[in-house]
């Protein structure tokens, strides 16, 4: 066998994971939040916060009240971001070793040009580097869901609530154990899945981002050696507060992740519901209940010409699987410590954007499938009509009632019914010949005489309207 050339594809633009790669394009308003840039941008944020926290609250002796200029020249640190900000912060770090030194360094070089370089000791004051790593997360987590996250859910659920809307008078045979049962409507069923999924957005949005800033161990040891007079509680609090975020009073070295892993485990939910709508939606298509609309010039099997393949839904079953794999695993492992700190979480936290991407990449291929659905009324209209054996139900209710409204001759309902239907096909002359023959009261013999498998939906529509609640 010839030997085959290798040829080196190490080149930055050639990506080892899909989101970076395959995937980009749906996952891309992520960067802007969870990249590691991102990161390093929002530390440079909570940097120069600090300091300007400390004068404006006069602190420390001494300080004064930075000047408008100033605090807008110290700002504009964090506006002015970008890919050469990245490069410098690289190679200051390559002499540090150290992430958040070089972000200190980085801040300290600029403050010569705003007259402020008498103040250089005064970034990164009394701070332990998961001061700034732990609110510098949480306000990428924060804007991460907030801003990108839920409104692609949101769209996603409102989608599903639309669609149910539109079926919601729709019959549907139901299948329980996977045996045709009592019916439904497609769209009461599409509505199951949106007010799932609204109540998980729901717990989301009530998310607490919690942050703080209090030293090595968490007991403001060098800020009380430094400056015992400052009400150093206040000033954290206050602080935190003041980027968005809700204040930790009692922590160890790190905040403890607590709110981070609360977070995904509703996400997870949310992805496992989803992936639960994703297999019943597809399981639709495979019988015929929906009609995908071909894409234009797609194949859909390289083999089979005939093919449309439901793959936006087997595609968000892998990415949600994905997905609950890594939020599973922080959710798991970040509340956990050791003593006052110990470092796993700093690798960890490094994959928060691939949990999310994976979820948010789902949510997009659902949404794109869903685009492509027609519903099939003929086809569930015919399954509806092949099986009238589901109106037993409804019969030995009715005889239940009426027995015990002293109508004679309505023993054992659902016995009678049981030999009529468990295991046999019935169709609508049989039924109705059987219901004739049970000496019903005539209003009761009527309704179910007038009764058919697609008008046996009970509430079905009038129960999407809770979609409004």
């Amino acid at each position: 066998m010839a030997s085959r050339a290798r040829v080196s594809l190490s080149q930055s633009a050639l990506a080892l994971g899909p989101l970076d790669g395959r995937y980009r394009p749906q996952v891309a308003p992520l960067v802007d939040h969870l990249s590691e840039a991102a990161l390093n941008r929002n530390r440079v944020h909570v940097e120069v916060e600090w300091f300007i926290h400390l004068t404006e609250n006069s602190v420390l002796p001494g300080l004064s009240p930075l000047s408008d200029e100033q605090k807008d020249g110290l700002r504009a640190i964090v506006a002015d971001f970008d890919e050469a900000s990245v490069q410098e912060l690289a190679e200051i770090e390559a002499v540090t070793v150290h992430d958040v030194k070089a972000i200190e360094y980085y801040i300290g070089r600029r403050l010569d040009a705003l007259g402020l370089e008498e103040l250089k000791p005064l970034v990164h004051f009394a701070c332990t580097s998961e001061d700034i790593n732990n609110l510098s997360w949480a306000l990428s987590i924060k804007d991460a869901i907030e801003q990108v996250w839920l409104p692609a859910a949101r769209g996603l659920v409102e989608r599903i609530a639309e669609m149910a809307r539109e079926d919601r008078s729709t019959p549907m045979l139901s299948h329980t154990h996977g045996q045709p049962a009592t019916p439904t409507t497609l769209g009461k069923e599409l509505a199951v899945f949106a007010w799932r999924l609204t109540r998980q957005l729901k717990r989301v949005t009530q998310t607490e981002y919690l942050g703080k800033i209090n030293g090595a161990t968490g007991t403001y040891a060098a800020h009380v050696a430094a400056v015992p007079s400052a009400d150093w509680q206040e000033v954290s609090r206050t602080f935190v507060e003041g980027l968005g975020l809700t204040w930790n009073p009692l922590t160890t070295q790190i905040e403890s992740h607590d709110f981070q892993a609360e977070l995904y485990s509703d996400v997870i939910r949310f992805n496992r519901i989803l992936h639960n709508f994703c297999t019943d939606v597809w399981s639709y298509i495979s019988i015929g209940y929906f009609h995908q609309i071909p894409v234009e010039g797609a194949t859909g099997s390289s083999t089979m010409p005939h093919k449309v393949n439901p793959i936006r839904f087997e595609n968000a079953e892998a990415n949600l699987e994905l997905s609950n794999g890594i939020l599973g695993t922080l959710a798991e492992t970040l509340v956990t410590s050791r003593w006052q700190r110990d470092l796993t979480d700093s690798s960890s936290q490094r994959n928060i954007g691939v949990g999310v991407g994976h979820s948010l990449l789902a949510i997009s291929n659902v949404v794109k499938g869903l685009a492509r659905l027609d519903t099939a009324a003929d086809v569930l209209l015919d399954d509806l009509d092949h099986n009238w054996e589901v109106l037993g139900e409804a019969v030995q209710t009715v005889m239940r009632a009426e027995g015990l409204a002293g109508a004679p001759g309505m023993e054992n309902p659902y016995e009678r019914l049981k030999e009529l239907t468990r295991g046999h096909r019935v169709d609508g002359e049989r039924m109705q010949e059987f219901v004739r023959g049970l000496g019903l009261p005539s209003e009761a013999e009527a309704r179910l005489l007038a009764l058919t498998p697609a008008s046996y939906t009970g509430l079905g529509e009038t129960l999407v309207d809770h979609l409004g609640d």
